[in-house]
């Protein structure tokens, strides 16, 4: 991944397409492979600089119709 890149996009979880609604649990999950580091970053809150980041663009199918 582009380290320059990186930091110029907003990383909230809310708008990564990782991040989703899990019924069994009741809450939202990062469905990302993370590892041991990676997961403990998340699960303090640090997503700041999240490796796996992607924004979630809903209309991107529609994108590619246009």
């Amino acid at each position: 991944m582009n380290t320059k890149n990186t930091k110029s996009k907003p990383q909230n979880c809310e708008s990564c397409e990782f991040y989703d609604y899990d019924e069994e649990y009741d809450a939202y999950v990062c469905n990302a492979r993370l590892d041991q580091d990676e997961m403990a970053s998340f699960l303090g809150k640090n997503t700041k600089g999240c490796p796996s980041y992607r924004f979630y663009d809903e209309y991107k199918s529609v994108h590619k119709q246009i």
